[in-house]
């Protein structure tokens, strides 16, 4: 009989549609049956993989739960669990949405709560399970803001399956789409995670760990992996895994319909198309546009990759390459009492922070010569200054872009391991990271030291010298920093609350109004 291997999830989800995605065992028929019809897609395959994806349309009405039949067989939900629910997403606009980033999936004994801490979002889902379907806490959407998996720094039980499996190079990381399955039923197969995912919409977007660290820093970067004898295999089953369990779910009913590899899997293209898309996607970013846009009534959410459609030419670095820019401006100029955009890392640093990436980027790009260009783009790549400063020409174009709108633009981040609010006249910044990965006392001392001692005392010095002239904005941070393992709630239009996981139960962090 075939059986679940991860999910149900359930995905998108509108006033009237929701999709349920399933990886199943064996090639079989997925049903999804509520109290008013049932719901049927066939699997597809990839790399002896089985998905499907199951799309509920035409619904009126919340679902009050719903099973997951395979080949007639239900198998979902599991004996004692609570029901999964369906919260249709109001035609106004969303009440609420959760969100974070960089979450590990470490085991939750003791010895790891140690080193990682409690996993928050796994409290989340427990204190959901407790709790009524009509509870303010149930939110509308989940947003996962990248570094869902470690593709580069596995956990102990991801090395095990690894050291079994094969004896090659990458030592200690992902090699390829079967050790991607792997990870990603590893991460979303925990009891609570799993009743959680199936009865809350998530949307996605990758950051540099679900690839490898430092992913498209640099031109230079890209030069040193594509020598890599492995990294080939790597970056295409990394960009294939992402299509197929976190990208797929990000589209509507009719735009998977609509999707080229989405129709040529369904018709038995299988491994190939799914590699050969996933290859040409890092070879040319502009043949595929993984960012995408959704209007929630008051709310225009806009979700940026800021990843694979880097331009990295050395003198004219951008954080969008001009396809992608004219998308992301035409998506801004639509109507919106509100744009929320998520970014997988953080727009507005400490002012700082910013003018030492600015500083970097100059000196990379030779403004104090070659030898200088050389150690600079090391440290570039030994201190993560890939964010939006490190991308000036796009960091001034994006603020200039938001001031122009006129109406409020909140920026939902993660990435920095710590959490905190800056503020830059209609535009709101609001970082939450990590889920489960914080840095240690040593290391958060350390950027309270440099983020907001060293490097604010320094950085406008290192910019003028550079002769890098003052950014288009001014702004500040204004709460924070807070570097506790944390999920988010954003309230419309309210403000928003971190919470934190204590002994397993869910405290609050801080709350600001917007």
């Amino acid at each position: 009989m075939p059986a679940l291997v991860i999910g149900p999830m359930l995905r998108y989800v509108d006033e009237s549609s929701a999709s349920v995605w399933v990886e199943v065992d064996t090639p079989c028929e997925v049903t999804v049956a509520t109290p008013a019809g049932r719901y049927g897609a066939a699997t597809f395959t990839v790399h002896d993989h089985h998905y499907a994806v199951v799309d509920l349309t035409g619904l009126s009405d919340d679902v009050p739960g719903y099973t997951v039949l395979l080949d007639a067989e239900p198998v979902w939900p599991l004996d004692g669990a609570p029901p999964s629910r369906i919260r249709l997403i109001p035609e106004q606009g969303p009440r609420n949405l959760v969100f974070g980033s960089c979450r590990t999936s470490v085991p939750h004994d003791a010895a790891h709560v140690r080193t990682h801490g409690e996993d928050v979002l796994r409290a989340f889902g427990r204190s959901l399970a407790d709790s009524d379907a009509d509870d303010s806490r149930w939110p509308d959407l989940l947003l996962l803001l990248g570094d869902q998996v470690y593709a580069d720094n596995p956990s102990p039980d991801m090395l095990a399956y690894i050291s079994e499996r094969r004896r090659g190079e990458p030592q200690g990381e992902i090699a390829d789409y079967e050790e991607y399955a792997e990870l990603y039923r590893q991460a979303w197969t925990d009891p609570d995670i799993r009743w959680l995912f199936s009865t809350v919409p998530t949307s996605m977007i990758f950051d540099d760990h679900d690839l490898r660290d430092d992913w498209n820093t640099s031109q230079t970067w890209r030069e040193k992996m594509a020598a890599t004898p492995w990294w080939k295999r790597r970056v295409i089953a990394g960009l294939g895994a992402y299509w197929v369990y976190q990208h797929l779910g990000n589209l509507s009913p009719a735009e998977r319909a609509a999707d080229p590899l989405m129709r040529a899997l369904l018709k038995g293209a299988g491994s190939e198309a799914l590699d050969a898309f996933a290859e040409l996607a890092d070879a040319e970013p502009d043949s595929n546009r993984w960012s995408y846009a959704r209007d929630l009534g008051h709310t225009r959410l806009i979700m940026i990759d800021t990843r694979c459609a880097r331009s990295l030419t050395p003198g004219d670095r951008r954080m969008l390459d001009p396809g992608e820019w004219d998308w992301l401006a035409e998506q801004v100029a639509k109507p919106a009492q509100r744009l929320v955009i998520g970014s997988s890392i953080p727009f507005l640093l400490p002012e700082g922070v910013h003018a030492v990436q600015n500083w970097n980027e100059a000196l990379c790009d030779g403004a104090w010569g070659k030898q200088v260009a050389r150690w600079s783009e090391a440290f570039r790549q030994a201190f993560d200054l890939e964010h939006w400063a490190a991308f000036r020409r796009s960091f001034d174009a994006l603020a200039r872009l938001l001031l122009d709108t006129g109406v409020p633009v909140v920026i939902l981040s993660g990435d920095v391991h710590f959490s905190y609010v800056a503020r830059s006249r209609n535009i709101t910044q609001v970082v939450c990271s990590p889920i489960r990965n914080p840095l240690s006392r040593v290391l958060r001392l350390a950027n309270v030291f440099t983020q907001f001692g060293v490097a604010t005392a320094i950085g406008g010095t290192l910019a003028r010298a550079a002769r890098i002239p003052r950014p288009p904005i001014r702004w500040r941070v204004t709460h924070g920093p807070w570097f506790q393992n944390a999920l988010a709630t954003l309230t419309f239009p309210a403000g928003v609350t971190w919470h934190e996981s204590t002994e397993g139960e869910l405290r609050p962090i801080a709350t600001v109004r917007l």
